[in-house]
Parts: structure tokens; C-alpha cells; sequence
């Protein structure tokens, strides 16, 4: 058994469950729920890192996560401000509250900032979906990826690929838990909402007969020529009718660069950011979905439906090796070339995505406890 800390037998602990960004939210609420059933102690601290409603709020009603017990607020900035602001702030929560835990989820800038300072803190930390790598440290998330695993003292991973990641880098094995996918186990406890949303009929679709969108990554809309040329592949005849959640630095790049030109037009559908339930419920009834989010690779490898990645690499190369995922660079020949010959993705079953993920998570923070 793994002793991290002196027996708490004589008083309950208490853990710090950190969200700050939407894909934290769809981690989050499978595991407190699942904390909630053990009878753990936690509270949920939301950094404020996504702050408009569409990105934050509407997933916390939507998964019916409790409101958080802390609200941070730290807004927007660069990498280096956002973080700033969030250890600031974190710091003086923790030594506040006096956590014993601090569980921090994938790779948003919430998360290293959260985890630096309860290491320097003395405060164990443990990281949901560890040891995930694209080898590219160009992506900031790689970099966060990187700095927390190294700072954690418990890893849950999604894959052996990933215990395999981190073993290659030095963290004991002791310390590596192969738990399955936390956001699988969201979309499984909400098939029934997900088929229940009115999303196609509100946006008049026919299931099987559009394509979703979904644009964020700074390399693909920071760039007025990159940004240009991936809408201009959209706009080609081999595309009828393209569902495009429109995130709000790529509607600001858009605006920005005057681009408006190149989405207003019969095939695009342009809507806000939706609710968790409407957004896999226009996933799982697409063609095809053409995304540059990590993520949605894993939704659409659950559900069966055709995803084609806009990058250069993945730190989920499980779902290119099983098929499920084709990575393609974000270019008008790419993209074309893809919508002409990829195909069908494979009915296959990933190991350990079975909606449980979150029960492994909760089962273990009792043993170590």
C-alpha cells in the first residue's frame, strides 16, 4: 500500500478538486460524484480560467456539478498572467483550508499553476490523466502536461501508453494507477440527457447529414494566412453543411483578421459554444467531425464517429493507432485530400473506458488514505 502521509484515522481529510476550463468540468463531475458515494471530504475550486458562461457555467448545470465552494476569478492573460494570478490566489487558499490532497485534471494552465504551489506547499497532489505526451513542446498543454506530472505524487492515467510515458521518465511505478478515461465515464452517466436534446431539430439537421467544426488551437487561428487557409478548404464543394461552434478566441482572430466573409454563407451553421449535452449529442449524430481539441478525440473514439484531428500530433495516440482518429496537417490540400478518402472509423473497444474510471479514482484515495 502507498503511505504518502501520517494516519488520519482521528480526523477527516479533505480534498481539493481544481477546474478551471471546460474539458476540467467534464473530469471533474464524474469524480466528485464518485468522492461524494465514498464518503470523502472535498471541495471544488474553480480558478475562473473559462470565464464566459458558455464555456464554464453551462457544463456545471449541465453535469449537475455542485456550485464550487471557490470561485478564483482570475480571468484572462497570458500564460505567464493567468498562471500568476491563479498561484496567487491558490496559495492563499490552500494555506487557508489546509488541504491534504489537491487533484488537479489535464492540461490546462490551472492545472501546473494549482499543482506548483501544493508542492511548494507540502501538499501531495495527484494528476487525472497523467502521462499523456505529443513530444511537442511547442503546445503550452505539453509543457503543463510535462511540469505536473513530475510535480504529482499519484498518476491516474487513461492508458498503459501513458504509464508507459511516465515510467520512461523516471516516476515510480508505485505511484501510477491505470484508472481508464474520467471523461467517458461523463458521457456515459449522460447518454440519456444527450439523446434527449433538441439540438438537431433547433438547428434543422438530419442525423448523418452535416459535419461539425470546432476550432481553438492558437497555431490554427492566431495566424491570419493559417486561419485563411483552413476556412477556405471548408468553403470547397466537397463540404455541404458544417456545424461550426464558433470558441471564442477563434470568433475574436475572425473579426480581428475581417474573415466574416468566409463563414457567412449557406454551408456554414454558425452557433456559440453549447452545453455538454447538446454539443455530443451534434457529435454523435455528424459524419464526420473535423476538430483541432484533444478531447473530442476521445468522444468521438467512444461513440464510433468519424474524427479527423487538425494537427500535427496527438497526446492521445491510442485513438490514431486503434483507428478511431486521423491526424492531418491544418492545410486546404490536407483537408481536402481527407473529406475524399478517410474512412469509416473502426467498432473497437478501448480498455477501461467503461464509464468506471472515476469509482478506480475514489477506490484508491481510500486505500492511500
Amino acid at each position: 500500500m502507498l503511505q504518502l502521509l501520517p494516519d488520519f484515522m482521528n480526523r477527516e481529510i479533505l480534498v481539493f478538486l481544481v477546474a478551471g476550463a471546460r474539458p476540467n468540468f467534464m473530469k471533474l463531475a464524474p469524480v466528485s460524484r464518485s468522492l461524494s458515494l465514498e464518503n470523502i471530504n472535498h471541495k471544488i475550486i474553480h480558478t475562473g480560467q473559462h470565464y464566459d458562461y458558455n464555456l464554464s457555467k453551462v457544463f456545471f448545470e449541465d453535469l449537475q456539478i455542485p456550485e464550487p465552494d471557490f470561485f478564483l476569478e482570475v480571468g484572462s492573460g497570458s500564460h505567464a498572467i493567468q498562471t500568476a494570478k491563479i498561484m496567487t490566489s491558490f496559495e492563499n487558499l490552500c494555506i487557508e483550508e489546509k488541504p491534504d490532497l489537491v487533484m488537479v485534471f489535464g492540461d490546462v494552465n490551472s492545472t501546473v499553476a494549482c499543482a506548483l504551489v501544493s508542492s511548494k506547499l507540502g501538499i501531495k497532489v495527484a494528476h487525472i490523466e497523467a502521462g499523456l505526451r505529443s513530444w511537442d513542446r511547442e503546445m503550452p498543454e505539453e509543457i503543463n502536461r510535462v511540469v505536473t506530472d513530475h510535480l504529482s505524487d499519484i498518476h491516474f492515467t487513461t492508458s498503459e501508453l501513458a504509464v508507459k510515458n511516465l515510467l520512461n521518465e523516471g516516476i515510480s511505478k508505485e505511484k501510477i494507477h491505470f484508472v481508464g478515461n474520467v471523461m467517458i465515464d461523463t458521457l456515459v452517466w449522460q447518454l440519456d440527457k444527450i439523446n434527449g436534446s433538441k439540438i438537431l431539430d433547433k438547428l434543422s439537421l438530419e442525423k448523418g447529414n452535416y459535419e461539425v467544426l470546432t476550432l481553438h488551437r492558437p497555431s490554427n487561428v492566431d495566424v491570419e494566412s493559417k486561419l485563411i487557409d483552413i476556412l477556405d478548404a471548408f468553403n470547397n464543394d466537397n463540404f455541404n453543411t458544417i456545424v461550426f461552434p464558433i470558441h471564442p478566441r477563434t470568433k475574436k482572430s475572425i473579426s480581428n483578421f475581417n474573415l466574416d466573409r468566409m463563414i457567412d454563407n449557406d454551408k456554414f451553421i454558425i452557433i456559440d459554444p453549447l452545453g455538454y449535452n447538446d454539443f455530443i449529442s451534434l457529435i454523435k449524430n455528424c459524419k464526420s467531425v473535423w476538430t483541432d481539441s484533444g478531447g473530442i478525440q476521445e468522444e468521438t473514439s467512444y461513440l464510433g464517429v468519424k474524427c479527423i484531428t487538425l494537427r500535427e500530433n496527438t497526446e492521445r495516440p491510442e485513438t490514431v493507432e486503434l483507428g478511431t482518429n486521423k491526424l492531418i496537417s491544418a492545410s486546404k490540400e490536407s483537408i481536402i485530400f481527407a473529406s475524399n478518402n478517410h474512412t469509416n472509423t473502426k467498432d473497437i473497444e478501448i480498455p477501461l473506458w467503461d464509464g468506471k474510471a472515476a469509482s478506480r479514482i475514489s477506490d484508491i484515495i481510500k486505500k492511500i488514505y
